[in-house]
């Protein structure tokens, strides 16, 4: 089993400029590479103190506990830039959006550390707080291809962007995380052909 904190762990650990801001980038790539490496389970104060160089204490302090620093990985990853793509077609960019998780989830190089990850925030309460922050990020900032295509005419006008880029993205990470069946490039276009189809027909106003 995973350490216990000692504290009540936080959802998101200051962040200021400066050594801080250095310590927090450090610990984030210590727990990504620990969670990758040894997983939930394996996640410990220690390994991430001794990968990082930040001492154990300072870690208990600004995180909690590994549910903390779960929490805090993805905080930064949401608030890592991403741009949605704007190709002037709703269809070429939803593909776009569900070709990139397919791409990055099955690479062998890529893929582990945001799988483990996220496995891992679904065994918190405060890790699954951060992961729905995460997501509901992603969604608002892929919203964009629909509004986009909404002003063209392509969509009816209300449609929630944010819903369209859940159906397209959805399908994926059923496969990946809860039935486990292989993930291919065909399956992620399908994906975002219904959901521009759907989106068309006025599912999402």
């Amino acid at each position: 089993m995973s350490e216990s904190s000692p504290t009540a762990p936080r959802t998101r650990a200051p962040r200021p400029g400066g050594r801080s801001a250095r310590v927090r980038a450090d610990v984030v790539t210590a727990t990504l590479a620990e969670v990758t490496e040894n997983g939930y389970d394996g996640l410990t104060i220690d390994a991430v103190a001794a990968r990082s160089g930040v001492h154990k204490a300072t870690l208990y302090r600004r995180w909690g506990g590994v549910d903390g620093l779960i929490a805090d990985a993805l905080t930064a990853s949401a608030d890592t830039p991403w741009e949605a793509p704007d190709t002037g077609d709703l269809g070429e960019d939803l593909r776009r959006i569900t070709h990139e998780v397919y791409a990055v989830f099955t690479d062998p190089q890529l893929g582990p550390t945001p799988t483990a990850l996220i496995s891992a925030a679904q065994r918190s309460d405060v890790g699954a707080a951060a992961l729905r922050e995460f997501f509901a990020a992603r969604h608002r900032q892929a919203a964009g291809v629909a509004e986009r295509a909404a002003a063209r005419g392509e969509l009816p006008a209300g449609t929630d962007g944010a819903e369209v880029a859940r159906a397209a993205t959805a399908p994926l990470y059923y496969r990946l995380f809860v039935t486990g069946e292989p993930l291919d490039a065909r399956t992620a276009e399908r994906a975002a052909d219904a959901a521009a189809l759907a989106a068309r027909a006025g599912l999402f106003t």
